[in-house]
């Protein structure tokens, strides 16, 4: 008997097999056309730095990202010391996705001999569809502690060395070649050169992308600390400005730019850049960005 119903029921399947994904196509296609899916944007940077600033990117799940940063040292310096070359200022990390919306990292580096740590994630994410959503938002934190030695150990308590950053990265991909991003920024500094100096800084960073090829973009970056610095503080210093290429190698990125600031964490290059574009005052630049899958 059951013979007898399958051979029955197969000529029935296989009339109503088309009916049925004509069916699933129509449901797929009115999906779209109401807008029932949603649409996420990637790659909206091709790192998580524009340059010395950090983008709303961050590490998916199990991926570790190994950072050299590099400066040398600034071009008016002259012939003698190689128009910067001899010199050399290095900031080394590692990031890690714990989750696919939580990036922690930490790094070591020559200015101030510092030692940080990060934490970055998601809160918003660009999409279209039943969820529109325009821009991607993560908040980020940082801190820092400077370890250079001390002339007197003692009258220097251990948290005087820390520095605290917190920012909003909220970021746009306009299209396949246009990313623009925004962050506002607190810096706080336990410990500043004297009492004309601020504990607190605040600032807006505006950062871009433009993709000149498949594998080519142009990066720009631009701190501005309100209000101007340089109105008030015991040493001169200036915004920084930075202007560089990303260069995607298959599973490296590599930076190249031009920039005033000689530091490569927050509290150094939004509140103590004291090269000045207009004379000379920047450093060549390049970060090396080697992403590994652990899990």
């Amino acid at each position: 008997m059951s013979m007898k119903y399958f051979k029955l029921g197969l000529p029935i399947f296989i009339l109503l097999l088309p009916a049925y994904l004509h069916a699933q196509d129509m449901d797929e296609l009115l999906e779209e056309a109401t807008g029932n899916t949603t649409e996420y944007t990637y790659a909206t940077f091709k790192s998580t730095r524009i340059v010395s600033g950090h983008s709303i990117e961050r590490m998916q799940e199990g991926q570790l990202d190994f950072r050299i940063s590099h400066r040398f040292g600034e071009i008016n310096s002259g012939a003698y010391e190689f128009w910067g070359l001899d010199q050399a200022n290095i900031h080394l990390s590692l990031e890690y996705g714990i989750t696919d919306w939580l990036m922690v990292g930490v790094g070591r580096g020559t200015y101030e001999k510092t030692f940080d740590g990060s934490l970055k994630f998601s809160v918003l994410r660009q999409s279209k569809g039943e969820r529109n959503m325009p821009v991607s938002l993560s908040y980020l934190s940082t801190m820092a502690l400077n370890t250079l030695r001390w002339e007197n150990p003692g009258e220097l308590p251990f948290w005087d060395r820390a520095s605290y950053v917190h920012q909003l990265l909220v970021a746009r991909k306009f299209n396949e070649r246009l990313s623009l991003e925004l962050n506002p920024t607190f810096v706080h500094r336990n410990l500043v050169s004297t009492e004309l100096d601020p504990n607190d800084l605040w600032a807006i960073g505006a950062g871009g992308r433009f993709k000149l090829t498949k594998r080519i973009s142009v990066n720009v970056e631009y701190y501005y600390v309100v209000p101007p610095i340089h109105d008030y503080r015991s040493n001169k210093t200036f915004n920084p400005l930075s202007i560089g290429f990303d260069l995607e190698t298959g599973g490296h990125v590599f930076q190249l730019h031009v920039t005033n600031s000689l530091a490569m964490i927050e509290k150094g290059f939004i509140g103590e850049t004291t090269g000045n574009w207009l004379n000379g005052g920047i450093h060549i630049g390049f970060n090396i960005s080697r992403v590994f899958t652990l899990k």
